[in-house]
This record gives C-alpha cells, sequence and structure tokens, in this order.
C-alpha cells in the first residue's frame, strides 16, 4: 500500500456491507467483549464496535488479578464476593492458561489495632466514615469468612495465620516489626489482554458471519433510530441499526449516551495506576506470592511478582473519564513510601521503573461517598432511542466478566424473544481449551510439536497462548528464527498477531496482543524492528512505518511515562 490512502478493513466492511444487526454492543472492553461471545453462542446476529482497540480502556489497567474481593465485605457486598469467588473458581478451570492460583500475604502489625482495615470496616462502620486501623483479631475473622465463599470446587487453598519467627523465616526481607502474617489464596491473571483477545476470538468463530465486531470505530450520534459509526482510519461515517442496543463503554457510559442523544449520570469512575519494576531484589524478597498492605491511613499497597518484573498498584482517585489518565509523581511516591514499610531494608528508585499504566474504573456515580467505598457491583439500566431498547451497563470488574456478560445477554434476549441453548458456565475459553495440566501431561504436549520445532519456542508459545499455540506453530516456518532486537518473538509470530488479531497500530501490537511493552526495555531501534516485522502483513510502507515508531514512542512516553529514546528509561515522574 504505497498510495498511502487508508483502505477499509475486512471487520468494517462487513459492517458496512450489512449494516444491521439483532444486537448491536458499543464498547469492546472485556465485558462489551464477554456479552458479545454469550450472544454468539446463541445464534444471534451481533455485531460489536469499540472506539478504539480491543481491550485498550479499563479493562487495559487491571491489577492482573482474579479474586473475590476479600475488601469488597467492608461495603458489606456479599452478593459480589459470592459471585466473585464462584467467578475466579470457574477461571482456574476453563482459562489455565491465563489464570493460576495467586498465594497473597498480609504483614500485621498488631493483634488487636492493626494494618488492614479496609476489609473488616463494616463490622463497625457498616462501610463509612473514617477508616481504623485493625489487627489480627478482625482480619482472621474477615478472611474466616471469605473462606465461607471459596468452598467451590476447592479450587484454592484456605487461609493460614503465622506469627512472626515463622513469617519471617518465610519473607526474611519483610520488616521485623511485623506480629503476623495471613496468607490466602486467589488468582493471578498474568495476560488480561490476550484473555480478552481470546473471548472474543470464540464469539467470532461460534458465530460465523452472524457475529462481527471491529475496533477503531465509536459511535458518534444517532439519528432517524440508526447509530452513526466513524471509520477512525479512513474518515469514513456510516450508519449500523439494530433491534437493541447495548451500551457497555466502561468508564465512557455516560460520553456514549450522550453520542447517542441521551443525557445520563450514570457514573463516576476512580483512577488507578501501577507500576512496573525492574528489581530482581524485590521479586525475590516477594517470595512468589502477592504482598497485600494496608497503612494505618487506609492507603493500600499490592506488591505483585508478574514475568520476572514486579508490579505495584494500585490507587483509587476520582478522575474525569474525559481527560487522559497517567501515573504522576504524587502516586510513584505514595508506592515507594508504601513498599518502603514493608521492605525498609530494599532500596527502591525510579531508575527501575520499566512501565506504568493507569487507567478509570467503571464505577457507578458516588457523590459524596469515597472512592474506596463506591460498590464494585454492577447493574444494568434500560431505555430507549426512537424505539430501539438500550441497555447500559454500569460498573463491573474483571473476575465477574462471565456472570455480567451472561446476565446483560439473558436481559438482551428476553427482549428478542430468544431463549438461551448455550451456557458458558463451565465452557472453555480460548486456548484453555485441552489445555494440558500437570508437568507429564505438558511434557506429552510440547514433545507431540517439538519434531522440527525448537521445544524452548513450543514451551514458550504454550506460555503465550495456551493450546491455540498450534495456531501459531501452522502460521510460522519450522525453526523461525528470532528476531534479533526483540529474542522473545520472531517476525513471522508478530506478523501472524498482526494480520489475525486486528492489529491497525503498532501500540495494539506491543501493549495487547504481546507483553513486550509491560517488560521494558523498549528503545526506537525496538520499536521499529516490531513495526517492520508486521509491516508486510499489514500493508505498511516506509513512511507508514516511521509514522507508527513515532507515534508509539509518544504513547509510551505521555500515557506510559517511559521514554524509548532513553532506553526505555522512565520519564520525570
Amino acid at each position: 500500500m504505497n498510495d498511502r490512502t487508508p483502505t477499509t478493513r475486512p471487520a468494517v466492511r462487513s459492517l458496512r456491507d450489512r449494516p444491521h444487526a439483532d444486537v448491536l454492543i458499543i464498547g469492546g472492553g472485556i465485558n462489551g467483549i464477554a456479552t458479545f461471545r454469550e450472544l454468539a453462542l446463541q445464534g444471534i446476529d451481533v455485531a460489536l464496535v469499540e472506539r478504539g482497540d480491543f481491550v485498550s480502556g479499563a479493562s487495559s489497567a487491571s491489577s492482573h488479578m482474579v479474586h473475590g474481593g476479600v475488601r469488597y465485605l467492608e461495603n458489606g457486598e456479599f452478593r459480589l464476593v459470592q459471585e466473585a469467588v464462584a467467578e475466579r473458581n470457574r477461571l482456574l478451570r476453563t482459562a489455565p492458561h491465563y489464570v493460576r492460583p495467586l498465594q497473597t500475604t498480609i504483614p500485621i502489625f498488631s493483634t488487636f489495632s492493626g494494618i488492614l482495615s479496609a476489609p473488616f470496616r463494616l463490622l463497625v462502620t457498616h462501610g463509612r466514615g473514617k477508616a481504623r486501623e485493625r489487627g489480627a483479631a478482625l482480619i482472621k475473622i474477615g478472611l474466616t469468612l471469605y473462606d465461607t465463599f471459596s468452598r467451590d470446587g476447592g479450587q484454592v487453598p484456605r487461609h493460614k495465620f503465622q506469627g512472626r519467627r515463622r513469617s519471617l523465616g518465610e519473607l526474611p526481607r519483610l520488616n521485623r516489626d511485623v506480629k503476623y502474617t495471613a496468607t490466602y489464596y486467589d488468582a493471578s491473571m498474568h495476560d488480561p489482554e490476550r484473555l480478552a483477545l481470546d473471548v472474543l476470538h470464540d464469539g467470532l468463530v461460534a458465530g460465523g458471519d452472524r457475529a462481527r465486531a471491529a475496533n477503531y470505530l465509536p459511535a458518534v450520534g444517532f439519528d432517524n433510530g440508526a447509530v452513526q459509526v466513524r471509520d477512525e482510519l479512513t474518515g469514513d461515517v456510516f450508519d449500523v441499526t439494530a433491534k437493541v442496543i447495548l451500551n457497555t463503554s466502561g468508564p465512557w457510559t455516560d460520553l456514549t449516551n450522550e453520542a447517542l442523544g441521551q443525557g445520563t449520570r450514570f457514573m463516576g469512575g476512580t483512577k488507578g495506576s501501577h507500576i512496573v519494576l525492574d528489581h530482581p531484589e524485590l521479586l525475590a524478597a516477594t517470595g512468589g506470592r502477592e504482598i497485600f498492605f494496608e497503612h494505618s491511613d487506609g492507603r493500600i499497597v499490592l506488591i505483585y511478582p508478574l514475568k520476572d518484573r514486579v508490579l505495584v498498584g494500585t490507587t483509587d482517585i476520582d478522575a474525569d473519564p474525559s481527560t487522559p489518565t497517567a501515573c504522576t509523581s504524587d502516586e510513584v511516591d505514595y508506592f515507594f513510601d508504601l513498599i518502603s514499610h514493608v521492605f525498609p531494608d530494599i532500596t527502591v528508585d525510579r531508575s527501575q521503573i520499566v512501565y506504568t499504566f493507569s487507567g478509570i474504573r467503571p464505577l457507578p456515580r458516588h457523590d459524596d461517598t469515597a472512592p474506596g467505598f463506591v460498590s464494585r457491583d454492577y447493574r444494568i439500566e434500560s431505555s430507549e432511542r426512537a424505539g430501539v431498547p438500550l441497555l447500559s451497563l454500569v460498573g463491573g470488574k474483571w473476575t465477574t466478566f462471565r456472570a455480567l456478560a451472561a446476565h446483560l445477554a439473558n436481559d438482551t434476549m428476553e427482549l428478542l424473544g430468544v431463549t438461551r441453548t448455550v451456557g458458558t458456565e463451565s465452557l472453555d475459553i480460548g486456548g484453555g481449551k485441552g489445555f494440558p495440566k500437570g508437568r507429564a501431561a505438558r511434557t506429552r504436549w510440547v514433545a507431540e510439536r517439538a519434531d522440527g520445532n525448537d521445544r524452548a519456542r513450543v514451551e514458550a508459545l504454550l506460555d503465550r497462548y495456551g493450546t491455540r499455540a498450534d495456531e501459531v506453530l501452522a502460521a510460522t516456518p519450522e525453526h523461525d528464527a528470532a528476531l534479533e532486537l526483540l529474542p522473545a518473538y520472531t517476525a513471522a509470530e508478530l506478523a501472524h498477531l498482526a494480520a489475525s488479531e486486528q492489529v491497525v497500530h503498532l501500540d495494539d501490537l506491543l501493549l495487547r496482543r504481546t507483553a513486550i511493552a509491560f517488560l521494558g526495555g523498549l528503545t526506537l531501534e525496538r520499536l521499529r524492528a516490531a513495526a517492520e516485522a508486521v509491516a508486510p502483513a499489514l500493508g505498511w510502507d516506509d513512511a507508514r512505518v516511521d509514522e507508527e515508531v513515532s507515534r508509539t514512542a509518544h504513547l509510551l512516553r505521555t500515557a506510559h511515562r517511559i521514554d524509548v529514546e532513553r532506553g526505555g528509561a522512565a520519564v520525570d515522574i
């Protein structure tokens, strides 16, 4: 494509050629994608449009955890905790390639007036009022209650309490003032964006030509019963009609409704930021487990080993969804302050930051309620535009995406007069289908595919894609050579992702189709190597490669606080 004239993408063309669906979903985060899958599985004609890339909004800013939400007990949200724990246990079974048990330890510094106040504030203040310290006694009560929700299938062990001696024996770098540790299990989600892409893939496969999804296609208006969408690459605007419209725009739900000509004030999201550290000493100090710590003033930090890096988060600050978010210097100071309280003899500084990310949680409007007390549950608001039912999703969290999507799909099918034919409670997701469980099964799976392929490469692809690694192996040559500047990947693998997963921009590849940006170390040379690897598959000429490198470098600097011109070092934050 050397004339620099954008062409209509196949996903967009399919909507232009057949601009009507039974259901139109606006918003391609995890909740919209999961609802798309639910409806596609029932054979319903469903279309999804997303204003940016898939899973590029709130869904890309998670703490990489699948959890029941021990902290939600503070608000008395027992229904949500029970549902979240059940969904956590399901995901451990249906998506074992991306979701795994996560050992979490809480350091406790007193017996009756300790550190972890938030989960049990309900016991005294019913989820409101000033944060008060809670100690080992109330933490024990709370985790015992949490265990009662975790009995489904015995997916994770029960919690345990240990005194100072044993705690320091297991985690010797902990603050020596620790009196106890409480350890319980939730689950990690080491590649949330890829999990979401698997859910989308399942919907597209199940629905065939009755399931269509396009990114970079925002809803920009509503006229005469039709939603107007705009192709961000070509600028073309066209109409899409549907019997039911679902607004799953997350924090931008009100803004989407405004574009559709309906003013709403449903949302009141809060900002959460994270930093990623390349810090072997801190990584070793965690002992391979997440450290969950709350200071006496109610501030919380998660110190979480992931991909040989340490993820530290998160904040909870009121935010405006119409304004871009980024991690601030104050947030970094907050993280460092609490890390130093947990591991006082470990030095952490900004030079060790290799990546940051920030997003807005899709929380309901909460007026005077403090951000930490806002419900993480969801609800569905019903209205209509020009006689077309419009359902707006308010709230929702990563862990409960399947249950939420099933609920929203059921409400949609009721409007359509359609009966559910396929349940998703036990349906494997993407590369979780046939995923080898146990060392012996894994060894066999890899051995069967290592003939003609490097065994280490097959192992890496299994970790990266689950059993969908077979698709990558089929699409790439045997003995595929690694890229010199990006040795974890090959040019053929990146080209396959670009061609098969609706990659539009270079950052789609580096931030969401792969973990390249998350791991840090990106330079201008590495950006260019990735762009040149996918250029033939996407029809990019040299000028477009230059544009994409420049665009991604700017995005990394402004949104993720990483300067590729300085060898991937953090900017001044």
